[in-house]
C-alpha cells in the first residue's frame, strides 16, 4: 500500500522482464536517469538488461514494483562484501513522492538480511534530494560523507525500534488513506440495477439515493438513458468527470469484467454486494474471489466484499448509504465494523434500538482485501470516532490486529465480539490460516491489547452505550443508590463478581425517595474521592413515575464528574426509552454492572505504562537464529534440540538450565549449588510456548503437574511480552495464591518469574522456527528460580502474517 492510498505489486525480477526494462528506461526523465547514472545515459543496452534480468538472487538482487502490468520502479543491490551491498534505485518520475521508494528499500533489505548481508551503501549526487531523504527517513542511522560531489552513505540494515516505527507510521498512513477514499467519495456508480425494481442492485440504488448523498450519483445499465429517476451511462468509463466508487452488484461471473473499466473511470474501489464467490465453499467461487483481488490490487484499488452488506458514512458532509440496509442511522461517535452481511442489517436494527448512532458502518462479507485491521487505521484517526466495535467472525492477522489495537486502544476504546467461540470456527468464505490456539489465548490477547472483549452482540452494545455517553472509570470504587434493598444487593453481588470494589457512601433511600433525594444522593457520593462510578438501581416509586426519576438521574449525572450507570426496572415495559439524556439504563442492575466492570477494566489498561519494560542487553538473538539455523541445516522436517542445545539456546537469552538433568525426586533434594537451592517453600510451575499457524508465538504457563491440565488452569500470552504482561500472565490462573503466600507460606519470587516469561516471549518472539519450547519443571523460590527440565522442537515455521516489512494479506 502506498502514501496516496493505492497499491502496487512488489517481485523479484525475471528474464522475462527484458522488454518491460527498456520500455520503462524509455518513460523515465533524463534528469532521473543523470542522477541514477551520474552521467547523460539516453538507453539500456542489451548488456545493462542482460545485466538486471540475470541474478543469482544472492549476490545480486532486483525487485519490480508494477502496477497493473506497468513496471513503475525498480531497486537493486550488489554484493561488494561478505556483509556489504551496494543500492540503487529508478521510480517513474509520475510515481515519485508516492512512498514507492521506501517501500523499495524495506524489501530488498529484507532479501539482504535474509542472504547475510548487513549493511547497505550508495552513492548519492546532492542534488537527488528526494532519494537522499529516501534514506535518511528509512528509520536507520545513516553515515554520510561528500567526496569529489558525491555524497557516499552507508547504514546498517538491521531492524531498528526507529525503523520498525517508521515503517508501522508509513503503514498507518497508507492504509488510512486508502479506507478514506472508500467512505468519502464524490461520485458513486451502481452497477447491475434492474428497471423493474427488483434485487440488491435496485435496494443499493433507493438507499443511496433516500440517504441524500451528497456527491454524485450514477448507474451503468447498457440500455436505459435513466433508471429510477437517475441518469445511466452504458459503461463506467463514459460517466463525465468519472467515478470514485462503485457499487457492484452483477452476478459473481460477471464482477472481474467491471474491474478494469472501474480503473479507467478513475475509482478508489468497489463494494461488491454480489454473492457467489468463497462463501459457497465451491472451488470456482473461490477462485473467482482470488482473481477479482489479484485485478483490484494490480489497478491499485480496494474491495470491501464480496458478499458485503455494504458501507455507511452518516457525516453530514457525505451521507453515504453504499449498502443493501435501509437503515441510515444518525451521526454519532461509534464506529462499527462486522464481517457477516447477513447479521449487518440485524446489528443496525439494535443501533437504532438503542438510540446510538454512529460515526461510519462497514460490513465486509467475505472481507478478501478491507478487513477489520484496514478500519483500525483510518478511525485512529477519525476525529468523529471516539469508540470502535468490531464484530468479528474471523481475525485474518492477529499480530497486525494486536498492534494496531494496542495502539488505538491507548486513546479510543476498541470493543470486540469474536464469534466461534471454543470451536474457533472460520466462515466458508474467509481465506485464513487455520490456528489451533485455544479460546483462552484470544481472550489473552483481547486483554494484552487493551480490547474490552464481550461474549455476544448483546453485551456489545451495552458496553457502547455507556462509552458513548459517559466517561470512562477513573478507577475500580463503586457506590450504589437505590431505592430499594433488594436492588441494591443485586447491584453489590454483581459488583463483587465484577471485581468493583463497592465503597461506603452507597445509598439505600426507600420506596418513597423523590427525584430531588436521588439527585441529592448523587451529589454526596460525587463528592467522595473514593467513588468513580455510580450505579443507580429504581424501582417503581410510591409517588413518582420512574420517567420522572431517570430524568432527575440524568440531570444530576450531567452536574457531576463520575461515570454513572442505571437500572429501571419495569421502565422499557412502560415505554421508556433505554437511555435517557447521558445515563444508560439497563435492564437490571447485574446488565449494568457488567458493562461498567468491562470499561473500568479498560480504564485500568489504558492507565498502564505502555513502556516495554527493562531492556536485556545480554541477549544475542543473532547467535541464537545462527544457532537454530545450523541445528535444522539439511532437517526438513525439523529437529528435537538436546538437552546441551537447549542450554546454549536458552543461555543466549540469559535463562540458565540447570545442569542436573530433572528426576522423579522432589526438587529440594537435588545437588544445586546453595546459591540457586529453592528451599521448601518453592513450587513447580510450567512455562511453554507454540508457534501457531495464525497466531505466531503463544507462551503459556500454570502449575506444573496434570492438575493444571485436567482443571484448565493455563494462562496465555501474546509475545513480546512487556514486565506488566508477564506479571499479569502469572496473577491470571487460579492457583496464584499458591505463589503469593496462600495458608502462611512464604511468597514466591514472582518478579523472577515475570523475568522469565519476559525472556522466554523474547525468544519465542525472534525465532519463528521455534515450534515449541517446554520448561518444565521451573522450581520458583521466595528468591529466585530454577529452570530443572527443559525441551525445544524445532520446524520450519511459514512466513508469519504481520512481518517486519508492509505488505498486504494473500488474494489466494
Amino acid at each position: 500500500m502506498l502514501r496516496d492510498g493505492r497499491t502496487a505489486h512488489l517481485r523479484p525480477v525475471t528474464p522475462g522482464d527484458a522488454e518491460r526494462l527498456v520500455d520503462f528506461y524509455a518513460k523515465v526523465s533524463d534528469a532521473s536517469k543523470y542522477f541514477r547514472f551520474f552521467a547523460a545515459y539516453p538507453r539500456l543496452s542489451t548488456r545493462d538488461v542482460n545485466h538486471l534480468t540475470t541474478v543469482d538472487y544472492d549476490s545480486r538482487v532486483v525487485l519490480l514494483a508494477l502496477a497493473g502490468a506497468e513496471l513503475i520502479g525498480l531497486v537493486q543491490y550488489e554484493r561488494v562484501s561478505p556483509i556489504e551491498a551496494e543500492v540503487a534505485f529508478l521510480v517513474q518520475d509520475q510515481h515519485q513522492g508516492r512512498g514507492l521508494g521506501s517501500v523499495l528499500l524495506e524489501h530488498l533489505a529484507e532479501v539482504a538480511r535474509e542472504r547475510g548481508i548487513r549493511r547497505f551503501s550508495a552513492d548519492v549526487l546532492p542534488a537527488n534530494q528526494h532519494m537522499l531523504a529516501v534514506f535518511r527517513a528509512a528509520g536507520y542511522q545513516v553515515d554520510s560523507r561528500t567526496s569529489d560531489g558525491v555524497v557516499a552513505l552507508s547504514f546498517d540494515v538491521r531492524p531498528t525500534e526507529a525503523s520498525r516505527a517508521v515503517t508501522q507510521e508509513r503503514e498507518h498512513r497508507a492504509e488510512a488513506r486508502s479506507v478514506a477514499r472508500l467512505l468519502a467519495p464524490r461520485s458513486v456508480a451502481v452497477v447491475g440495477v434492474s428497471r423493474s425494481g427488483k434485487g440488491v442492485g435496485a435496494s443499493a440504488l433507493r438507499n443511496l439515493v433516500s440517504a441524500g448523498f451528497t456527491g454524485d450519483i450514477h448507474v451503468i445499465h447498457p440500455e436505459a438513458a435513466e433508471v429510477h429517476g437517475v441518469r445511466a451511462h452504458p459503461r463506467l468509463q463514459d460517466v463525465p468527470g468519472g467515478v470514485e466508487l462503485v457499487v457492484v452488484a452483477v452476478p459473481a461471473d460477471g464482477v472481474a469484467a467491471l474491474v478494469s473499466d472501474a480503473a479507467r473511470a478513475g475509482a478508489a474501489g468497489l463494494v461488491v454486494v454480489s454473492e457467489g464467490f468463497a462463501e459457497t465453499g465451491r472451488a470456482e467461487g473461490r477462485a473467482m474471489q482470488s482473481e477479482l483481488v489479484r485485478l483490484v490490487r494490480a489497478y491499485g484499488m480496494r474491495l470491501l466484499g464480496p458478499n458485503a452488506l455494504g458501507l455507511i458514512n452518516p457525516d453530514v458532509k457525505v451521507r453515504l448509504n453504499a449498502s443493501l440496509s435501509p437503515l441510515f442511522p444518525p451521526l454519532g461517535t461509534t464506529a462499527f465494523f462486522a464481517q457477516s452481511g447477513a447479521l449487518g442489517i440485524a446489528l443496525l436494527e439494535n443501533v437504532a434500538r438503542r438510540g446510538l448512532g454512529l460515526s461510519g458502518f462497514v460490513s465486509a462479507g467475505n472481507r478478501a482485501d478491507v478487513s477489520g485491521n484496514d478500519m483500525l487505521q483510518y478511525w485512529e484517526d477519525d476525529v468523529a470516532t471516539r469508540a470502535v466495535l468490531l464484530y468479528l467472525e474471523s481475525i485474518g492477522n492477529p499480530r497486525k490486529f494486536y498492534r494496531l489495537a494496542r495502539r488505538v486502544g491507548r486513546t479510543k476504546p476498541v470493543v470486540a465480539v469474536k464469534s466461534g467461540g471454543a470451536t474457533q470456527g472460520v466462515p466458508i468464505g474467509h481465506t485464513v490460516r487455520r490456528g489451533d490456539v485455544p479460546q483462552a489465548a484470544i481472550e489473552a490477547l483481547f486483554s494484552q491489547a487493551g480490547v474490552i472483549g464481550v461474549d455476544n452482540i448483546h453485551e456489545m452494545f451495552d458496553v457502547a452505550q455507556l462509552l458513548a455517553c459517559q466517561p470512562v472509570p477513573a478507577g475500580p470504587g463503586v457506590a450504589i443508590v437505590a431505592n430499594a434493598g433488594a436492588l441494591s444487593l443485586l447491584a453489590a453481588a454483581a459488583c463483587a463478581r465484577r471485581g468493583l470494589e463497592v465503597v461506603g457512601s452507597s445509598v439505600d433511600l426507600g420506596s418513597t425517595a423523590t427525584g430531588r433525594d436521588l439527585a441529592a444522593a448523587l451529589a454526596a457520593v460525587d463528592a467522595d474521592p473514593a467513588v468513580h462510578s455510580v450505579v443507580v438501581a429504581v424501582a417503581p416509586p410510591v409517588d413518582a413515575t420512574l420517567a420522572e426519576h431517570a430524568v432527575a438521574v440524568a440531570q444530576a449525572a450531567a452536574r457531576g464528574t463520575k461515570t454513572v450507570v442505571a437500572t429501571y426496572v419495569g421502565l422499557a415495559a412502560l415505554g421508556g426509552e433505554p437511555a435517557q439524556g447521558d445515563v444508560p439504563a439497563y435492564p437490571t442492575p447485574e446488565d449494568a454492572v457488567r458493562a461498567l466492570a468491562a470499561v473500568t477494566a479498560y480504564g485500568q489498561w489504558r492507565r498502564r505504562p505502555d513502556a516495554q519494560g527493562q531492556v536485556h542487553t545480554e541477549i544475542d538473538a543473532e547467535a541464537a537464529a545462527a544457532l537454530v539455523d545450523e541445528a535444522m541445516a539439511g532437517r526438513a522436517d525439523g529437529v528435537e534440540l538436546d538437552r546441551a542445545s537447549v542450554a546454549v539456546l536458552l543461555g543466549l537469552y540469559g535463562i540458565r538450565l540447570h545442569d542436573e538433568p530433572p528426576g522423579v525426586s522432589d526438587p529440594g533434594s537435588k545437588p544445586i549449588p546453595p546459591q540457586d537451592r529453592p528451599d521448601e517453600d518453592g513450587r513447580r510451575v510450567a512455562v511453554h510456548t507454540r508457534e501457531d499457524p495464525l497466531f505466531g508465538p503463544v507462551v503459556s504457563f500454570g502449575l506444573a503437574g496434570v492438575v493444571s491440565d485436567v482443571l484448565g488452569d493455563v494462562g496465555y500470552a501474546i509475545p513480546p511480552l512487556t514486565e506488566l504482561d508477564a506479571t499479569a500472565l502469572v496473577h491470571s490462573i487460579k492457583a496464584v495464591p499458591l505463589l503469593l503466600g496462600h495458608g502462611g507460606r512464604r511468597p514466591l519470587d514472582v518478579s523472577a518469574l515475570a523475568d522469565l516469561l519476559v525472556r522466554v516471549g523474547r525468544l519465542a518472539y525472534d525465532l519463528p522456527h521455534v515450534a515449541a519450547l517446554d520448561l518444565d519443571p521451573v522450581v520458583v523460590a521466595p528468591r529466585g528460580l530454577v529452570v530443572l527440565g527443559a525441551t525445544c522442537a524445532l520446524r520450519r515455521s511459514a512466513v508469519r502474517v504481520d512481518r517486519a516489512v508492509r505488505s498486504m494479506p494473500d488474494a489466494g
